[in-house]
């Protein structure tokens, strides 16, 4: 078995070829001044061996658990990984988009590029602890430990017996817990956390996003809704009583909390400000039909009967800076931390070696 290590830009990009497929691979870095030529080579071909070893077949309709994903310095991040880091998220993609097959394949292909560079960026990060000379007491990971134990497992028995089920390690468990908390830190100190935005910002992105701060018209609603008895029978009976115990002054929202079967029966059936897209047709056209203060009749839509009561109707509008201000500003904050965070990044990975497989 052959493989070349050819170098197609002079220390920034390399193309490794063997059986299979080739790979490309783009290293946006001058090699490190303490490798020579000879040593900076000897370690790309160790770690190809390494992926060799451990199992790139360079054919991703193939690839089995223990395929390499990436290579992170001297680290290696294999398929496994990234399916564990995506498992939850497949699952309810699964359930979402069970009858859109390609549709489903592609925000699958998706979240696993994001887990993967998730992982990469874990190991950036621990790598960048590792050599820049930080050092953390065993007695903060001890805290932490117990502390996870308090607050997930309630004592270390529960946390053995769940450890065993799920077929990890305590060693695996806190090592886990020391590196969250490492890049926790880590990212805290190279993000900083007060970002500050200009009122000229906020105003300026207001401006140019007024369609973002639009409001259709909207009405305050409450709603009790009755479904078809189990016992039999018709939900208009009931229906007509509730409303002779308004009409007599009854709390709606009392009414809604003891007969209501909607979803929020225990707020007294208090929607709160919806627009004409979240009802069905012949709820919403009888919802927007109502003054602040006005009741339904009894509105049947097959077995099951509604009655509405609007508390307040907002016509649409735009939302004026000081309504939406701290909206903005989290928006910009969020946007400013994204951008440090790709810097970040970027200076870490110009730092380091970075070798990926097809998935």
């Amino acid at each position: 078995m052959n493989w070349e290590c050819r170098s197609t830009r002079k220390d920034a990009e390399m193309t490794v070829i063997g059986p299979g497929a080739g790979v490309a691979v783009a290293l946006d870095h001058p090699r490190p001044l303490f490798y020579s030529a000879h040593l900076f080579m000897k370690r790309i071909v160790g770690i190809v061996l390494l992926a060799l070893a451990l199992g790139v077949t360079g054919r991703p309709a193939t690839r089995v658990a223990n395929e390499v994903a990436v290579i992170v310095n001297d680290d290696v991040i294999t398929y496994k990984d990234v399916m564990i880091r995506s498992a939850q998220a497949v699952q309810l993609l699964r359930s979402q988009f069970a009858n859109q097959p390609s549709v489903l394949e592609q925000k699958i292909k998706d979240l696993e590029r994001d887990a993967l560079e998730e992982l990469v960026e874990r190991k950036l990060i621990l790598h960048e602890f590792k050599t820049a000379g930080y050092n953390l007491p065993d007695s903060i990971i001890e805290d932490r430990v117990k502390e996870r134990i308090r607050l997930k497992y309630g004592d270390r028995l529960t946390l053995t017996r769940s450890l065993q089920e799920d077929g990890v390690t305590y060693a695996s468990f806190r090592e886990r817990i020391r590196e969250d908390f490492i890049i926790t830190a880590m990212r805290s100190k190279n993000i900083s956390q007060e970002i500050i935005i200009s009122p000229h910002k906020l105003e300026k992105y207001y401006a140019e996003n007024l369609e973002k701060f639009k409001v259709p018209d909207q009405v305050k609603l409450r709603m009790i809704m009755l479904n078809k008895p189990a016992a039999g029978g018709t939900a208009r009976k009931l229906a007509e009583e509730i409303l002779a115990k308004l009409q007599d002054g009854a709390s709606f929202g009392e009414m809604a909390g003891v007969y209501s079967d909607g979803l929020h029966k225990s707020e007294g059936g208090d929607y709160g400000w919806i627009d004409r897209k979240v009802l069905r047709a012949e709820l919403t056209d009888a919802a927007f039909a109502l003054q602040p203060g006005q009741r339904s009749q009894i509105i049947e839509v097959g077995d099951t009967c509604y009655i509405l009561l609007v508390e307040g109707v907002k016509a649409n509008h735009v939302q004026t800076l000081p309504e939406v201000r701290e909206e903005i500003q989290q928006t910009l904050e969020t946007t400013e931390r994204e951008r440090l965070r790709k810097q970040w990044m970027a200076r870490l990975k110009a730092k380091s070696f970075v070798l990926y497989f097809p998935l």
